[in-house]
């Protein structure tokens, strides 16, 4: 399934019968997908220049676009952080990208973990929003094990327009998000 399928699959198929099922009078209303945000926190790698650039790299690779560095705002010594250190990364995607990013998330990645048997549907926020962690970056195919220094995730954040997460449930469902509960 190509990314032009989904947007196509929402418009022609999930638009209609998320209006059946809710009973919606406009096609406005119909939940929508407004971006999906990916984040990784750095830990010990923002201390490290060669592992922040790598971690930059690998999930430039994953989605096609450029993080942005999330620096600290001010020191904590408890967890040995300094002023305008690099804490994490983070990226948002919309439009055309979100589309590619999904469609390899659910078809390409998710299949790829061992023993999966499907993602579950307590991860929603109360607003509609569906937050994954992601353990490992190796579940993707641009990332090729000999490339990397070490094993890190990162956490996916879809976020809709959706009110209920009941309403956000059937459209990702209808996007074809492999739920097994």
């Amino acid at each position: 399934m190509n990314n032009t399928s989904l947007q196509e699959l929402y418009h022609h198929k999930i638009i209609p019968d998320l209006e059946k099922k809710f009973k919606y009078h406009n096609k406005h209303q119909v939940p929508k997908l407004v971006k999906i945000t990916i984040n990784r926190g750095l830990g010990e790698a923002g201390q490290n220049s060669k592992a922040l650039e790598k971690s930059i790299e690998e999930i430039q690779l994953i989605t096609g676009q450029r993080p942005i560095i999330c620096r600290s705002r001010k020191a904590i010594a408890g967890f040995k952080i300094r002023e305008n250190v690099p804490v994490g990364i983070t990226v948002n995607l919309r439009k055309q990208k979100m589309y590619d990013f999904l469609n390899k998330l659910i078809n390409l990645s998710l299949p790829r973990i061992r023993d999966f048997r499907g993602i579950s549907s307590r991860n929603f926020d109360g607003r509609g929003n569906y937050n994954l962690g992601l353990k490992e970056q190796l579940l993707f195919p641009e990332i090729e094990y000999d490339q990397i220094d070490k094993i890190r995730g990162f956490d996916v954040s879809i976020v809709t327009t959706a009110k209920t997460d009941e309403e956000s449930l059937a459209l990702l469902r209808g996007l074809g998000m492999p739920f097994y509960n």
